[in-house]
């Protein structure tokens, strides 16, 4: 492999790995600030340790979400060099932006939170969930907003020796782009945490182990899952997806199979992409839905992958197509989950089923995959370009670093990440198996016996 593979390979390797951090804690930081809000205006205290036990799981996420992300930070000025030079002047201000500020304000009051309740009022204790939760959002936004812009530019002049000025932060931030991929991130963020959590409380229940807190957490899971679920397929995903289909259409093309321009053109459940014949082998497709979805009417027309010229088309086109497909559907699965969930929980039958119960706890892992699988679908689906119509990527990796220098790296970051692995599995086994309240009833016991 050349090394020009091996950047590439080493950057998505740390990206994704990355990712299942940070995914957890915006989600999780939200549940918390409900938990928190409930405990504040009922003064039910298994709200607050319900909210405590959150957010050490929250912390530990924090620190891996860090520890991974940095090295991603110090690959910019690696193994993309010189992608770094052309446009630093306008993603630098964004990163940095996440860097000080939100980076900053959400560590600091995630301390004043674990550290600081017996010195704050009840009411700063929840101001810091709070800024937890504004802190973590708005490190979200400033990252998206750096990605928006190279899945679609605004606010910049190029100059005469190809480098990027941004004319406009402001310009930057309110890129349409930015808000819809946020919006829709956020969401899918949410729909991690909800699963997460109801698969926790389901986990005590099914065990009949602190079986108050485990109706906490399937209760609020849930109520989350279906909101976040719906949300995160309309309107949030509905919005990304024609903003996709009007800024980079063969990018649609290829996350639908459609290699063809067509009138009407069909939405396709299932089947297998063909580049050799570029037809779409054993496939059940619904007629006229891709275009009714994209334009609104079933007449309208699709651009297939034959209007652009091959060398524009994304790369990897099989993995950008199943990555969609396995988006799509597990979207699809998770609203159906979760809505047979929130009917039993309507219908005060939650708790004592014990088959949905199994379902929700044995589908937390799938979010991550479906996050994962959208990430893949954004980011293959704008190659070949690193900036969308403007630098491709075989343009911005380092020529100075060998395919040596990239594999062993690599294979040294693999090693390391196994290993934070490890230790975030242990960590989070032993934090769910000494369970919520566990802490606060033994410093009531010792209380008792003085």
């Amino acid at each position: 492999m050349d090394a020009y593979l091996l950047d590439r390979i080493q950057f998505a390797f740390t990206v994704t790995f990355h990712y299942l951090f940070p995914q957890l804690t915006m989600g999780l930081a939200l549940l918390i600030v409900v938990l928190k809000g409930v405990a504040l205006r009922t003064g039910n205290e298994r709200y607050d340790q319900a909210s405590r036990f959150w957010a050490k799981l929250f912390a530990v996420n924090f620190v891996l979400g860090v520890v991974t992300g940095i090295p991603m930070e110090f690959q910019f000025g690696t193994n993309w060099a010189e992608f770094s030079r052309l446009t630093g002047g306008v993603i630098g201000q964004p990163l940095a932006m996440e860097g000080v500020f939100a980076f900053f304000l959400e560590s600091a009051f995630l301390g004043l939170f674990l550290f600081g309740e017996k010195r704050l009022t009840k009411l700063a204790h929840f101001g810091s969930a709070f800024m937890v939760f504004f802190g973590s959002w708005l490190s979200g936004f400033f990252i998206i907003a750096t990605d928006a812009w190279m899945q679609h530019p605004v606010a910049y002049t190029r100059l005469s020796n190809g480098v990027f000025q941004l004319d406009s932060f402001w310009g930057l931030l309110s890129n349409p782009w930015a808000w819809r991929q946020y919006a829709h991130n956020m969401c899918a963020a949410v729909v991690t945490a909800s699963f997460v959590m109801a698969a926790t409380g389901a986990f005590y229940l099914l065990n009949r182990r602190h079986e108050s807190f485990g109706k906490i957490f399937v209760k609020l899971g849930v109520i989350a899952g279906i909101i976040s679920c719906v949300v995160m397929i309309y309107p949030t995903g509905d919005a990304q997806g024609r903003y996709v289909a009007m800024n980079q259409p063969a990018a649609i093309a290829a996350m639908e199979g459609l290699f063809h321009t067509q009138t009407g053109a069909p939405i396709v459940l299932i089947g297998q992409p063909n580049e050799h014949t570029q037809t779409i082998d054993n496939p059940i497709a619904a007629n006229d839905v891709l275009s009714f979805l994209i334009y609104g009417t079933t007449k309208a027309e699709v651009k297939g992958l034959d209007s652009f010229p091959k060398q524009d088309w994304p790369t990897t086109l099989p993995l950008l197509y199943y990555a969609y497909h396995i988006m799509a559907g597990l979207g699809t699965y998770f609203v159906l989950l979760m809505g047979v969930a929130a009917f039993l929980l309507w219908r005060k039958k939650l708790f004592e089923s014990r088959w949905i119960l199994w379902a929700l706890m044995l589908s937390f892992p799938l979010p991550y995959i479906a996050t994962t699988a959208g990430w893949i679908t954004a980011e293959i689906g704008r190659q070949p370009w690193l900036v969308y119509g403007l630098l491709r990527t075989s343009q911005g990796f380092s020529t100075h670093v060998s395919a040596g220098n990239g594999l062993f790296t690599l294979l040294g970051f693999m090693g390391m990440y196994a290993v934070l692995s490890i230790l975030w599995i242990v960590l989070v086994y032993r934090m769910i198996e000494h369970g919520p309240g566990a802490g606060a009833q033994h410093a009531q016991a010792e209380a008792l016996s003085a």
